[in-house]
């Protein structure tokens, strides 16, 4: 399965038509993204491909999204892939675990957030 590469240029609704392709060929698809442009483009785009694959196949899908190095012109670049599957292929447990992360908030207001566990840079001052 090939990913899905979408620039800041790229047409949303020709991205979307190829995320519901290529999921509806292979139960999943990979949508991978460089620069804010380009990711703004693959979130529409990907809005656009779940009302196509609910609407016209009654199929609900879930994304994941991943942090992915690329390595263009022998530099590594930082990607972001969205990993479209169907939700019914997704572990509840892990559903279930991104749901809980909704109630972070509620246990840690913003106002008093955890202590971090990163050294003081004081720490290494000579």
């Amino acid at each position: 399965m090939d990913i899905i590469k979408v620039s800041a240029r790229s047409r949303t609704s020709a991205v979307a038509g190829a995320i519901a392709g290529v999921f509806r060929e292979h139960g999943r698809a990979e949508v991978q993204a460089i620069g804010a442009g380009a990711v703004n483009q693959s979130i529409k785009a990907l809005v656009l491909a779940i009302s196509y694959l609910k609407e016209r196949d009654g199929i609900d899908v879930a994304c994941v999204p991943e942090f992915v190095d690329v390595e263009i012109e022998d530099k590594v670049r930082t990607a972001i892939k969205l990993v479209v599957e169907d939700r019914r292929s997704v572990p509840s447990d892990e559903l279930e675990e991104l749901d809980s992360l909704d109630e972070v908030e509620e246990e840690y207001p913003l106002e008093h957030p955890p202590e971090s566990d990163v050294l003081d840079p004081s720490a290494f001052a000579e």
